[in-house]
This record gives C-alpha cells, sequence and structure tokens, in this order.
C-alpha cells in the first residue's frame, strides 16, 4: 500500500515502516559519530524502548557503548490492512541493526506496569544477562492500572489553584488562539501523580532488586522536563508538574535506601515534539518559539543529541552538572535566560500572519511527522510498501 499521515488533532494515526526505520537509522549514525565515555554501561533495560527519550537511550546504549538492550515498549502490532504503531515499526528497525552489528537485543511488548511483564523481564535479565547496571525509566501514558488492586488512574494536563487562559498555536487549523484549561480538583491531581509519578519506577527497581538482577553501583534515571516561566501554569506548576516532584521523591528514596545497591536519579531535559508533548496545550507554540532561538543559536539539540550528552556529561561523566533540585541537568541550554526572554518576545507578539516567520513552525510539524516515520529525507512515499513488520527475539 502507499502510505500517507492520517492526522487527526494532535495524533497521527498511522506510520510508515520505511520512514521509521531511516529515522532509527538517521539516530544510530549520529551515536556511531560521536565519542562516547570512557565509562559505559554493558547491560542495560530500558522500560519504555520504542519512542522518543527511551529510544534513543536504547540506541545510545547498543551503538555507543555496545551494551546489550532489553527493551520493554506496549505498541500495536501491523495487519496486512492498517498499519503498525510507530514504536512498533522503530523496535524492528532497532533490532534488525542491532542483529546485523552483532549486538545482543530483545524485546518485550506488554504493559510495563503490569507484574507479569516485570517477572517476565527478570526471567530474561536472570538467564542471559545475570544483571543489569543501567535501567532507563521513560513511560509515557495516560493511564496505569494499579498491578495490586486493579484499580485504573487517569492522568489529567490541568493547572493548579485557578483556571488559565493562554495563548496557544491551534495545529489542526493552524492558527494562533487562547485555551482555557480548568484547574483541576484534587482527585485528578493524585491520578496524574499515581500515573505519572515515580510509583511505577519504584516497583521496578524494588522487584529488580529483590530478584538480585540488580549490579552494584548500578544506575537508574527517569525523565523529566520542567521548563520555565511560559510553560509553568499547564506544565511545571500544574498536574504534571506535581507528577514530576513525585519523580524527585521517588529518586532520593531509592538512592537513600540502603538495600537498593545503586543510585537514581532524574533528568531533567529540553522541550521536544513528542506523541505526549504534541497533546498538552501551549506547548507547540512553546516549543516552534523555541526552534526559532535555538536553531539561529545552533545550540538546539534533539531527542537522540541530548541522550548522547546525558550520558557523556553526567550518566557517566567525572563532574555531572545537577540543578537545585538534585536533577541531571541537560536543559540547560534551553533555560538560559537570554534563550528564554527572546521566546517570551516571540510569544507575546506572535499571531496566526506571522507563525512563520516568528516561529519555525516547519520544523515543530516536520518534527512531529517524523515520529511516525513521514517527511523523513530519503524515504520515497508514493512507494508502494508492506504494512508487515516483524520483531525479532520478541519473548
Amino acid at each position: 500500500m502507499v502510505i500517507k499521515p492520517k492526522i487527526r488533532g494532535f495524533i497521527c494515526t498511522n506510520a510508515h515502516p520505511v520512514g521509521c526505520a531511516a529515522h532509527v537509522q538517521e539516530q544510530i549514525d549520529y551515536v556511531k559519530s560521536q565519542t562516547q565515555p570512557s565509562t559505559q554501561p554493558k547491560n542495560v533495560l530500558v522500560i519504555g524502548a520504542s519512542t522518543g527519550y527511551g529510544l534513543a537511550s536504547r540506541i545510545t546504549a547498543a551503538f555507543g557503548s555496545g551494551a546489550k538492550t532489553l527493551g520493554i515498549f506496549f505498541e500495536k502490532p501491523p495487519t496486512e490492512k492498517k498499519t503498525a504503531s510507530a514504536g512498533w515499526y522503530n523496535t524492528a528497525a532497532f533490532q534488525n541493526a542491532a542483529d546485523a552489528a552483532g549486538l545482543w537485543a530483545k524485546n518485550i511488548n506488554g504493559d510495563a506496569f503490569s507484574h507479569e511483564v516485570k517477572a517476565k523481564a527478570i526471567d530474561v535479565i536472570k538467564e542471559e544477562l545475570g544483571q543489569v547496571d543501567l535501567v532507563i525509566y521513560s513511560l509515557a501514558s495516560p493511564r496505569r492500572t494499579d498491578p495490586d488492586t486493579g484499580e485504573v488512574y487517569s492522568s489529567t494536563l490541568k493547572p493548579i489553584g485557578k483556571t488559565v487562559t493562554t495563548k496557544n498555536l491551534n495545529t489542526s487549523k493552524r492558527e494562533i488562539d487562547e485555551v482555557t484549561v480548568e484547574a483541576a480538583n484534587e482527585a485528578e491531581i493524585q491520578g496524574t501523580i499515581d500515573v505519572m509519578g515515580g510509583a511505577d519506577w519504584e516497583l521496578w527497581i524494588n522487584a529488580l532488586n529483590d530478584a538480585g538482577v540488580l549490579a552494584q553501583d548500578f544506575k537508574t534515571t527517569a525523565y523529566t522536563y520542567i521548563g520555565k516561566k511560559l510553560t509553568w501554569p499547564i506544565y511545571g506548576h500544574a498536574t504534571i508538574g506535581r507528577a514530576k516532584e513525585d519523580l524527585d521523591r521517588a529518586a532520593k528514596a531509592m538512592s537513600d535506601s540502603a538495600s537498593i545497591p545503586g543510585k537514581a536519579y532524574v533528568t531533567s531535559l529540553n522541550a521536544v515534539v513528542t506523541q505526549a508533548s504534541s497533546a498538552i496545550p501551549i506547548m507547540p507554540l512553546y516549543i516552534s518559539a523555541m526552534f526559532k532561538v535555538m536553531k539561529e543559536d545552533g545550540t538546539y539539540e534533539g531527542v537522540i543529541e541530548q541522550i548522547q550528552a546525558l550520558f557523556n556529561e553526567n550518566l557517566y561523566s567525572d563532574s555531572p552538572r545537577f540543578d537545585e533540585a538534585g536533577r541531571f541537568s541537560q536543559n540547560y541550554k534551553e533555560l538560559a535566560d537570554d534563550v528564554q526572554a527572546r521566546v517570551e518576545d516571540i510569544w507575546d507578539s506572535v499571531t496566526t500572519d506571522t507563525i512563520d516567520s516568528l516561529t519555525d513552525y516547519t520544523s515543530y510539524h516536520q518534527e512531529f511527522l517524523k515520529l511516525f516515520g513521514f517527511d523523513v529525507a530519503g524515504v520515497d512515499y508514493d512507494q508502494d510498501v508492506s504494512p508487515l513488520a516483524e520483531i525479532n527475539n520478541l519473548v
């Protein structure tokens, strides 16, 4: 079939297998071109390994450090008439590249919040790796089922304390408008913490530790976005921000535990185009303005650039860079005062008529399409391709 993007609101409902593979290869090529840290991980578990920062982490560990990687994800396989999810194609491409390079890699497709997937991961580690020395936690989900009670928690994208009305870039209409978001109630705040906070990260680390599959002095990190003034009302100081604070709590609790043989860190990263960020009001406009400023300065880093830098500058550095909250600071370029001031100037003045001249919405839209394997350089999108793709080493 000839596969063209089917966009509905802030999501794309299909994906291109060849485009996804090309996008994965771009990231592999970038990592292979970089200097790697002298200390490197050997056996890596990536929870949320099929897209975004999790995929970039797996690529960096495997093709930068030569590490063995076990990837956990929850993706939809293809049929003869319907494409798979982008994460399925990404993982198939990663696995094919790993196989070609002689790298050990295996995959588990299932609900990472469940006890069953945790147990399956532990079995694979015991049988084939012995122990893991790096655990990446990079899950993004709107819901989480409590593995003990069966209760389903739901997250919300809402401010706390008062309703917020703010400027917004409506990507469906390609115009500047306003969005009003009502304040969250206490149940919605707690639900967001239960889904996006540190509870499941702790469950994973405790399960791995109880099974004896964490190496001495192992490291684990979970990813967060903090932002600054423009994004705080609906992000940093909102329900998502409260969940991110719970990540900080979990990291400290795990690092302080005498029974856990390693350290847990939260990593604060730059704003990038992801399936999750596209759904958050104000983020498309903020990121489009940020692209304009940071690309003009030559300081913008995409997903793979940031994760490669994270390994070099923080995870495996003798002098890691921490922010005031004790997180790995990988977002320092975005949060620089002069960058934020120029982004605010764009924010205050941009209109529908000046989207293209004042922001780099073109790059934003291209990055959005690339998430699903579209608009990737060198891919013929008029070509008839099969939607079918298998993931090797799926356990």
